[in-house]
């Protein structure tokens, strides 16, 4: 958001800008940074430009001009699309089979993880050489706290995130959206309004005025279920919200009405936190043709128990909960959690729970989708100790120790249990 005459610079040169100038009278760049409150504010909020899909341009020149879409195979979703392909209606978390009939001549290319990882680490090394207070959402974005960093970068806050977008540009060959704000929700918002290579200010004077014609959609953590629930009631927008008053919307909606209230009207107190610790971990796969057969799910579950548990073991972490997901042939969506479990990082242990869980699912229909994630996360020090009644957990923690290491050493095939082979025919 950005008003008449304000401060102003260049995002390219970083020069100054005169008041009404349309383009840098250094460089000629249009791409100027202007607001009103463009030197006060300090909370940002940092997001890749379609991720994966930049990295993979990166490094193929011959895909610039191309729609790329990085996803599974037909029976997959879409991680992240290109926007050339967006153009054509595609969006990240669509059935690639919708995603390809939008857009039929899109190259399809396989996440590698490996590689979205090690250029997301070059970033978020690049962040925290701005701000200790980096605290991450996902693999490419976070929010970054620049208070009183002016004297140490020589610059303001905006001014130094600028440099650092074209840093990563120019070093890293990817580029980044920026919102600026004076709190986490609009600085969030911010960063979605001028993308790719976006520079976003909402200051507090705007705040209201700017949030009020917004889909109530809009507000964190307000998905399609809760949008329907709150429209029915009235809220369309975020300005319904905002005339409804707090006592209102407390008196309908409890604690989440006032939480809605506040953020409509601009007012979120929460720090940047750079402890925030991952809320769970889970590993999922769709399958190229639906499955019923409760061997094969089995099987697969199995892999999937394991990739989580070594997961939680690089991240010293152990669980209570665990959550079983299976996506039915109709795109229906099934959860299942066991809580209160005795923590554990063990995938057999893992497993054991899963397995119990896809045993009262499987009893009929074909699932396209199947996935197990563990929650209520703890240090791995508290996990599996194991007790008079639950003796054989040192021997279960031996023996995935060993299978670990030679994983480590010769690769992850050395090693398989015997219920991830598949049947003798």
């Amino acid at each position: 958001m950005q008003g008449g005459a304000a401060p102003a610079f260049c995002r390219d040169c970083l020069a100054p800008a005169a008041e009404g100038a349309r383009r840098c009278a250094a460089c000629g760049s249009p791409r100027l940074a202007r607001h009103a409150e463009l030197h006060d504010l300090h909370i940002a909020h940092v997001d890749c430009d379609a991720f994966y899909a930049s990295v993979e341009k990166r490094d193929d020149p011959g895909l610039a001009d191309k729609p790329l879409i990085v996803g599974g195979g037909k029976r997959g979703v879409v991680s992240t699309c290109c926007y050339i392909a967006r153009t054509f209606g595609v969006r990240s978390a669509m059935p690639m089979f919708k995603a390809l009939a939008l857009c039929p001549n899109a190259v399809v290319m396989k996440p590698d993880m490996a590689k979205y990882v090690a250029v997301a680490r070059r970033i978020r090394a690049a962040m925290e050489r701005l701000t200790p207070l980096v605290e991450p959402l996902s693999i490419d974005e976070a929010f970054l706290d620049l208070a009183g960093t002016e004297r140490l970068h020589h610059a303001s806050p905006a001014v130094s995130l600028a440099r650092f977008a074209g840093e990563i540009e120019r070093e890293i060959g990817v580029t980044v959206s920026v919102g600026l704000s004076y709190c986490k929700f609009l600085a969030k918002m911010a960063s979605d309004l001028d993308k790719p290579r976006g520079f976003a200010v909402i200051g507090r004077a705007e705040a209201r005025e700017a949030l009020a014609p917004l889909s109530i959609g809009r507000i964190w953590g307000v998905g399609a279920v809760a949008r329907e629930r709150y429209e029915a009631d009235g809220l369309r927008t975020i300005g319904d919200v905002q005339r409804r008053g707090e006592i209102d919307m407390m008196r309908r909606w409890g604690e989440e009405g006032r939480r809605l209230w506040r953020l409509a009207n601009g007012i979120d107190t929460r720090a940047v936190d750079p402890e925030r610790d991952a809320k769970s971990v889970s590993s999922e796969t769709t399958y190229d043709v639906d499955v019923a057969d409760l061997g094969s799910l089995e099987r697969t579950l199995y892999e999937l128990a394991d990739k989580v548990s070594l997961r939680l073991k690089r991240g010293d972490l152990a669980g209570r909960s665990v959550t079983l997901k299976l996506k039915t042939a109709a795109f229906q969506t099934r959860t299942r959690t066991r809580s209160g479990l005795p923590a554990t990082q063990l995938a057999g242990r893992i497993f054991a729970v899963a397995r119990d869980l896809l045993r009262h699912e499987a009893t009929g229909p074909k699932f396209r989708l199947i996935g197990v994630g563990v929650a209520d996360l703890c240090p791995a020090s508290e996990a599996d100790r194991g007790d008079l009644v639950d003796s054989g957990v040192a021997r279960e923690k031996a023996t995935e120790r060993a299978i670990d290491a030679l994983r480590e050493k010769f690769g992850k095939g050395v090693i398989q249990k015997g219920l991830t082979f598949p049947p003798r025919r």
